[in-house]
């Protein structure tokens, strides 16, 4: 008798334990080569979004004419977006008379914060599913490699002569499921820090440009303003405490102005 110990008929003929081991594998590798193909266009798309947008940004062309462009277009990202909601609240308050209690610029960078908070939630999306199948993938295949060389070796004590033609198809049905993890969970941690690091890239990329513009709206105000207004400090003692002026007594206060009369 021929024993056929090719690789697909290792798997058929596994066990059900291992099989369904390895269809948890297979079907976690699949998953993450899909989001893997997903997340390497979006941040190659975000990557060259950011860098059109700052060269059209820093080309000269005027803040109103960018918003009024980016207000005509369906759908924004990246740095069109963050631009776009900081601008709109400047000139929102700028433009309302009746509101004066809000610093123009300081809601206008809350603004920007929370549209950049938004962006980079959709280019961490999936990403923790990635380290998820990179750090267990391993831990699931040999779950299955231990299954199947308990059942090889439980098979074998049930037999009075044993040989290693009997017993090598149980152990290698069971180290595939090693294999199967380790091709699961290789890429998806490659492919992790990879995007972790063009993350974190553009991440400082969208937090440069929020200060930048943040110092440009800053600059707008006081020269619309004039000039910087600061607030008066008040004096300070020799040894290093605010003096504050407090109203005198009522009794000292008719006995000064008794004594000026006279």
């Amino acid at each position: 008798m021929v024993i056929d110990h090719t690789i697909l008929k290792l798997i058929t003929e596994a066990s059900l334990v291992v099989q369904i081991v390895m269809g948890i594998l297979v079907l976690a590798s699949f998953l993450s080569w899909t989001i893997m193909m997903i997340k390497s266009s979006q941040l190659r798309t975000a990557s060259r979004q950011l860098i059109k947008f700052e060269d059209r940004f820093w080309s000269g062309i005027s803040h109103q004419k960018l918003y009024d462009d980016l207000d005509h277009k369906s759908k924004r990202q990246g740095l069109e977006e963050i631009f776009f909601k900081g601008y709109q609240e400047y000139q929102r308050i700028k433009g309302n008379k009746n509101i004066t209690h809000l610093p123009m610029v300081a809601t206008a960078q809350r603004a920007m914060r929370v549209a950049e908070s938004r962006e980079l939630d959709k280019l961490e999306r999936n990403l923790s599913f990635l380290a998820t199948v990179g750090s267990i993938s391993t831990y699931i295949g040999l779950f299955g490699t231990v299954w199947g060389i308990m059942n090889s070796f439980i098979s074998l004590g049930k037999m009075q002569q044993a040989t290693l033609a009997v017993v090598a198809p149980g152990i290698a049905e069971a180290l595939i499921a090693t294999a199967i993890g380790l091709l699961a969970a290789i890429p998806a941690i490659v492919a992790y820090n990879r995007f972790s690091d063009k993350t974190d890239r553009i991440t400082v990329s969208y937090e440069n440009f929020r200060e930048e513009f943040t110092n440009l709206l800053q600059r707008d105000t006081f020269s619309r303003q004039g000039q910087i207004t600061e607030p008066a400090t008040p004096p300070l003692s020799s040894a290093g405490e605010t003096l504050i002026s407090k109203p005198l007594p009522q009794d000292l206060n008719q006995t000064l102005t008794k004594n000026n009369k006279q």
